[in-house]
């Protein structure tokens, strides 16, 4: 086994908020070694552009930093260092130009993670970047050593910076699994629970609309909770209900069910339609056509938005053809579904949740663990689908490796003096 013993910069985490951070890092001069628990880098990486790789979004920035939330103060500095027109250079210099979809999200032309990640990798190992691969990080030794668990027993490696981004807890198998919660907060460091985001959700359906729609999208509808709506589409489970737009609303969703074991979400299947014109629509004669017959003819539904229709009566106790054409009409731009529980951790697309920022200073590093620095999905914020996570991921792992160069006093670092390196 090679001699890494004491190195310069540990990168903890082979995934986007890592390598970016070791790419900054190596680019400045520093001889960056990062561990990964996996056979592979980028596991999650990979999957996620499974479907096409989501790398960020072309809408304005201050649009784009909105969707940040809460979080968008502390975020923004290191988006706006590393932005989404920057990250689009970026990929093309590695022989992947970009395009931008017809949503406004940005792609690789060849739709795929892999050829990005090979390039990438290739390019590190040019700058010097050493790739250990079977490290399982378990926290540090009485020595302030990291400690690894490795297929030839413990191992304890000393570094002057150390960065630390091993993704939240979403998709474990892939390697975020939460494992660095403990030996965080063992040492004091104030951690956010780990929650689901861009989740779907359960929702009790009949067992007869269950074995009907299972797996059928629910296309061009609106969905509203409380103040938030959304336009998009979303997908039935057996289970629940999923897909982009449940995602969109998936942060208040889960809030609202954490705190009152439901939430009612409203779905409008027609949503360019008003309610008086749905009504007038309705009014007409139905003659000798079955319901379903006639509401796909009159109103344009889907066999699954009448099924909805059915189950929403049936919750409530009523006749669907019971209903006058205006609570008819009504009813089909707010079907109401309700929601009994949150897809578990490990199926979330992402996670909410983790180091608290205030924990954090302006470069990153752990206030409380001095030349530690923390990045991607493993600090407190969420972002909906649509490039916004791959963004924040790649941009906080750059802002953590400019961290790294500062407190190692490498001139392209942001400088600071001794005594603020040696700051709590």
């Amino acid at each position: 086994m090679a001699d890494i013993s004491n190195i310069d910069v540990a990168v903890i985490g082979a995934g986007p908020a890592g390598l970016m951070a070791a790419e900054t890092a190596a680019r400045g001069g520093a001889r960056v070694t990062v561990f990964d628990g996996m056979t592979s880098a980028g596991r999650k990486f990979l999957l996620a552009g499974r479907g096409g790789l989501n790398l960020t979004h072309s809408e304005a920035l201050p649009a784009f930093l909105a969707r940040y939330g809460a979080a968008t103060p502390l975020l923004a500095p290191a988006i706006e260092a590393l932005s989404p027109d920057a990250l689009r250079a970026w990929s093309e210099e590695l022989g992947q130009p970009t395009f931008v979809g017809s949503s406004g999200r940005v792609f690789p032309q060849a739709m795929k993670a892999s050829p990005l990640l090979r390039a990438w990798l290739r390019r590190l190992d040019q700058q010097g970047v050493r790739l250990v691969l079977r490290h399982r990080w378990r926290g540090w030794d009485d020595a302030g050593q990291l400690t690894f668990d490795t297929p030839d027993g413990s191992r304890c490696v000393a570094a002057r910076a150390t960065v630390l981004a091993l993704g939240g807890a979403s998709w474990p198998q892939l390697g975020s699994d939460g494992g660095w919660v403990a030996p965080l907060a063992a040492k004091g460091v104030a951690i956010s629970p780990l929650r689901p985001a861009n989740c779907g959700f359960a929702v009790a359906w009949s067992e007869l609309f269950r074995t009907r729609f299972e797996g059928q999208p629910l296309k061009n509808v609106a969905l509203s909770f409380g103040a938030h709506r959304v336009r998009g589409e979303a997908m039935i489970t057996s289970s629940g209900i999923e897909g982009g737009a449940i995602y969109a609303l998936s942060a208040p969703l889960r809030e609202a069910i954490m705190a009152g074991g439901k939430a009612t979400l409203l779905i409008a299947l027609r949503p360019d339609l008003a309610d008086a014109d749905l009504a007038a629509k309705l009014s007409a004669a139905r003659g000798k056509q079955s319901l379903a017959t006639f509401l796909r003819k009159a109103a344009h539904l889907t066999p699954l938005g009448v099924g909805m229709l059915h189950e929403a009566a049936l919750a409530e106790g009523v006749a669907l053809s019971a209903l006058a054409p205006e609570k008819l009409a009504a009813l089909i731009n707010a079907v109401p579904v309700t929601l009994t529980g949150v897809a578990p951790i490990a199926r979330a697309i992402s996670t909410a949740g983790g180091i608290a920022f205030d924990e954090l200073d302006a470069h990153f590093m752990i206030r409380r663990l001095p030349g530690v620095f923390a990045a991607g999905e493993m600090l407190d914020w969420e972002a909906p689908t649509g490039g916004y996570l791959l963004q924040g991921a790649f941009a906080t792992g750059a802002a953590a490796g400019r961290g790294v160069l500062g407190w190692l006093g490498r001139p392209h670092g942001e400088e600071r003096s001794e005594a603020a390196r040696l700051e709590p």
